[in-house]
């Protein structure tokens, strides 16, 4: 499995992100870490592993990019307006720099974005707010509400990067064109928040797979599980 690794300097963040890529071809797919992942994360836990086949296959190539959470979302230590304006740059440097790269890279028009946990947000939230260059959106045990980081202070960047206030108003008409896979389960922390962002879905007649899984956790095993699946509905 061919494997690299990148480090850029982003001019929307003004800061450098890195990022480590498997597979040389494919449909790209863009897989972000959980709460303050760092890129590597996703291969050190064994999700990378479990779609082996897929990347070996030349199915799909996947980019896993660094998130910047402790200095957005969880950094309590600036204004929520200050987290917000900074996660915008984040979304823009997602939008302006890694997305055209990997369509690029891989000369597909779409990405599939995926992640589990508050990777499941940034995946999430990402094809929501861009669904004509999304084409799969995966989310593995996420959670979509992100005004519990805004400590009761709401302004324009919040609303446009909190898929539950934002996507009700949206008539995008690339969000029915999406293949959207929700996953949880049972014992899933995140497991409302899944239902409330399905029924949203479904007040818009958005065509969505809810998947609650039986018995399993908010962990690792039942994300792999979960991952292998969801692509191999990657057409």
């Amino acid at each position: 499995m061919k494997e690299q690794y990148h480090r850029w300097h982003s001019p929307n963040l003004n800061l450098d992100v890195e990022m480590l890529v498997f597979g040389d071809r494919g449909y790209p797919v863009l897989l972000f870490p959980t709460t303050k992942g760092a890129y590597y994360q996703n291969k050190d836990h064994g999700l990378i592993d479990s779609v082996r086949w897929f990347i070996d296959e030349g199915l799909v190539k996947i980019y896993c990019p660094s998130t910047f959470d402790d200095i957005t979302w969880y950094d309590k230590g600036i204004h929520p307006a200050d987290r917000a304006r900074r996660y915008a740059w984040y979304n823009k440097m997602l939008l302006e720099e890694l997305a055209p790269w990997a369509m690029h890279e891989t000369g597909v028009g779409k990405v599939a974005v995926a992640g589990c946990s508050f990777g499941g947000y940034h995946a999430a939230n990402f094809a929501f707010k861009h669904p004509e260059k999304v084409g799969h959106l995966f989310s593995m045990g996420g959670a979509f509400d992100i005004r519990m980081f805004t400590d009761g202070y709401y302004d324009d960047n919040i609303f446009y990067n909190n898929p539950v206030d934002y996507l009700p108003r949206s008539d995008n008409w690339a969000l029915w064109q999406m293949n959207i896979i929700l996953g949880t389960s049972d014992w899933d922390i995140c497991k409302e928040y899944n239902l409330t962002l399905s029924h949203i879905l479904n007040n818009k007649n958005i065509n969505h797979w809810l998947d609650i899984r039986p018995d399993g956790k908010h962990d690792w095993p039942i994300w792999k599980e979960m991952f292998s699946h969801y692509l191999s509905t990657i057409k």
